[in-house]
């Protein structure tokens, strides 16, 4: 139906009840049609990536198409421009040393004073799958979003899967940001299949130990699904962007962010959420003066009349609760206080502050990644950095003081478990203390 303006009130559990924890899964005839095409992988390996891919692409490959290669690769490079170029590159930086000041605040090492010493060290994951969405569009930023956080965290072994264009090709941007960022293999295949040959592995294709990447409900439901068996990162499927907005906010503004997001699928999720009605007024009648004039306006058009809303609050404190509830995967806050309101917000994959942080910008050149949860799942899980590449181990050295102030507690927890052979490996190293003097 058409955009309208509707009290939050009014449309608050409706919306809410699309969204996790109130649904808790895929719907189920989704999941079934998406475990039949694992099952088919799992059973014919690189044959059927051969036969979906004509099936879904339309494209029809042979098993040496599977993997690009380098001479690919190498003639993408004459494709793009030296502008595109040193682009990839500023972001790739950008991105990169966000993610080394995480690392730098994880590791650490302290001595108690009991003589107790534990270090906090990092391991990298040993090879990870990128899903990164192409075919209609091609997305290299998301090349960066995920190939460099995992180059950050020194996975020996980096894989990208995407779906080829329609010549059987790979956008060449999305090639040379592969190349720039440093990703080991580039596999043309997509959807739930390429998930598939991730987790379980083709001829060609060898599996990885955790896959990571956005795509479309296909995507999503094959990952949920192998997910029992390979780690994943989070849920992301379909894009999302809501904006928190009072009288201050700039109702032109606010129109072409929507806009903007709902450009990424007719699933898109867009929604204003305001304290003014004049802003949703001006707003509204903003959308339906560009929707006929925009780029890309068929898409834009299905996915405002499908999933756009305008929300009015009661108040500050009404909207808030709102966002918490829902958990967009990107939020917009463009009021008065922006910052002592985003301290409130807990659920939400990013938060951008202020007229000038569009979601857009946040998608390319700021730094912050824009692999993020969906669904509801802002609630529980984070944007996608370099902690979903490493594990941290904790190594600790146990002085002789620290022993003698400690094994009594230890003795008395592993009696009280009836772990009986826990206290006799704390009793052996007495009597050994004790017969040294």
């Amino acid at each position: 139906m058409p955009l309208g303006i509707f009290g939050l009130n009014d449309v608050r559990s409706s919306l809410l009840k699309k969204r996790w924890p109130v649904k808790k899964s895929l719907d189920r005839d989704l999941l079934e049609y998406v475990e039949c095409i694992i099952e088919d992988v799992k059973r014919r390996g690189d044959s059927a990536l051969i036969d979906l891919t004509a099936k879904f692409d339309g494209v029809k490959l042979s098993v040496k198409d599977l993997r690009v290669s380098r001479r690919e690769i190498e003639e993408a490079y004459s494709k793009v421009t030296d502008e595109q170029i040193s682009t990839i590159k500023l972001v790739k930086d950008r991105v990169e040393r966000f993610e080394r000041r995480i690392l730098e605040r994880i590791q650490f090492e302290y001595e108690d004073d009991l003589g107790v010493r534990i270090c906090r060290e990092i391991r990298p994951i040993r090879s990870v799958g990128c899903y990164v969405p192409g075919g209609r569009m091609a997305y290299p930023s998301t090349i960066v979003m995920t190939v460099v956080p995992a180059k950050v965290a020194d996975v020996p072994r980096i894989v990208v899967c995407s779906p080829p264009q329609k010549d059987g090709g790979i956008n060449p941007l999305t090639l040379v940001a592969a190349d720039i960022c440093g990703a080991d293999e580039f596999y043309r295949v997509g959807g739930a299949q390429a998930i598939a040959a991730l987790a379980y592995g083709t001829e060609t294709i060898k599996p990885v130990d955790k896959i990571v990447g956005p795509g479309n409900q296909y995507v999503l439901a094959a990952k949920q699904l192998i997910s029992s068996d390979v780690p994943i990162d989070h849920p992301a499927g379909p894009s999302e962007i809501m904006i928190l907005a009072d009288d201050t906010a700039n109702p032109s503004y606010i129109a072409m962010d929507l806009i903007s997001q709902a450009e990424h699928g007719a699933d898109s999720i867009a929604i204003l959420v305001t304290t003014s009605l004049d802003v949703a007024n001006m707003t509204l009648k903003e959308i339906t003066r560009l929707l006929d004039q925009v780029p890309n306006r068929s898409v834009v058009k299905a996915s405002i009349e499908d999933n756009g809303f305008i929300l009015v609050a009661e108040n500050m404190d009404e909207a808030i609760e709102f966002i918490n509830d829902f958990a967009p995967e990107h939020l917009e806050i463009i009021a008065e206080g922006a910052h002592e309101i985003s301290k409130k917000i807990y659920s939400a994959g990013l938060i951008l502050i202020g007229h000038m942080t569009p979601v857009s910008l946040s998608d390319y050149s700021l730094g912050t990644n824009h692999v993020l949860p969906t669904g509801g799942y802002g609630r529980v899980y984070q944007s996608l950095s370099v902690l979903n590449f490493i594990k941290c181990i904790n190594i600790a050295e146990c002085s002789i003081r620290a022993f003698e102030e400690l094994y009594s507690s230890a003795k008395i927890l592993a009696e009280s478990e009836g772990l009986l052979n826990h206290a006799l490996a704390i009793d052996r190293r007495i009597r050994g203390w004790l017969e040294k003097g």
